[in-house]
């Protein structure tokens, strides 16, 4: 992959064959064929809305809805100021329209060893009063020009902080050396509690570790935002919380539960922003031609990154565009806001 395209998407024949072969073998035990759901990261957008919206002052995600400073805009920014949510994103979306899956074999095999991986892997206790802090590359296009424009490769540190609020600062974030205050969610005068905007670890361990339940429950409480396709709200949802620190069971149901939405694929030739290859899970937004990837080890299957491209030419560029992706490099439990985990624990 080059700095602006990904490349031609692999085939799905050539998919199955080369996770068949990446693979260990199969354990002894089948997955059932029942009604399939779907999730992930969030807002991929309209650009009819993008268009409408341009004057709006466009707000930067970080990781599902966290303000960050106005450094370089990123992808995220662009897209949340082009989406309107049905009274600002809070209302629960109601129930989800259950269909049943297409054959999603492959994907839920991958899904189910990565899902058996997360829960033998073991994360340390968090306290309420301490942080989590992630290390990361990440990259991502502005569009503020009516082109993407993929932006350099940025060092990120961030320090959350695990209180369950509300708060009305949520901790810190560190870019090429400059650090800010991460404030609290737009609209939230009294500041942001814990929950899906801001998933502290004592919230996260609450969430059902049923996957039909934690799916149910993903489909319900993830906001409604029009023009976007439900199955892929939520998948962009789920896929918000990877990489983040959480109990080994929490982990485990939330892969469990991608593996049940429709459309959900195996991607063996994904990659993170720093080029590691890796397993990949897949979701294709057909509505505005966008693919999610989530990239795993192909050894333990540990989250890697993540990946989003244009799978279709659009105004803003060529199919195989890169529109962002990061790389996960170390995440970790600190004391206090701005050390790194050698200083912090």
């Amino acid at each position: 992959m080059n700095d602006e395209t990904t490349g031609a998407s692999p085939q799905p024949n050539g998919d199955r064959e080369e996770i068949a072969r990446l693979l260990p073998a199969p354990a002894d035990w089948d997955l059932p064929r029942e009604q399939h759901l779907r999730h992930k990261d969030l807002l991929m957008h309209h650009i009819d809305q993008e268009q409408s919206t341009r004057s709006r002052p466009a707000r930067r995600l970080l990781r599902p809805a966290l303000l960050a400073p106005a450094t370089a805009l990123t992808l995220a920014g662009v897209l949340a100021a082009g989406i309107a949510l049905h009274d600002d994103g809070r209302r629960p979306a109601g129930t989800a329209s259950h269909r049943a899956a297409t054959d999603m074999r492959p994907a839920a095999a991958l899904l189910g060893r990565i899902s058996d991986a997360a829960a033998d892997r073991a994360t340390p206790p968090v306290r309420d009063d301490q942080f989590v802090y992630t290390r990361e590359k990440t990259r991502g296009a502005d569009l503020t020009s009516g082109k993407a424009v993929l932006g350099p490769l940025t060092d990120r540190e961030t320090w959350l902080a695990q209180e369950p609020g509300p708060l009305r600062k949520l901790g810190l974030i560190r870019e090429n050396g400059q650090t800010s205050t991460i404030n609290a969610e737009f609209g939230d005068t009294g500041g942001t509690p814990a929950g899906l905007g801001r998933p502290t670890y004592r919230w996260l361990s609450s969430l059902p570790t049923d996957p039909d339940e934690l799916l149910a429950y993903l489909y319900a409480k993830t906001p409604q935002v029009e023009a976007r396709e439900r199955d892929q709200a939520v998948f962009e949802q789920i896929g918000s919380l990877l990489g983040r620190m959480m109990p080994p069971r929490t982990a485990a149901a939330l892969y469990r539960a991608a593996a049940k939405i429709p459309g959900v694929v195996p991607a063996p030739r994904a990659q993170d922003a720093i080029g590691r290859r890796g397993l990949g899970i897949a979701r294709d937004d057909v509505r505005h031609g966008v693919r999610t990837e989530w990239v795993f080890g192909t050894e333990d299957y540990s989250f890697l990154g993540s990946r989003s491209y244009l799978t279709a030419d659009a105004p803003y560029g060529k199919a195989g565009t890169l529109l962002s992706s990061e790389a996960e490099l170390e995440l970790a439990v600190v004391d206090e806001a701005g050390r790194p985990p050698a200083d912090g624990t």
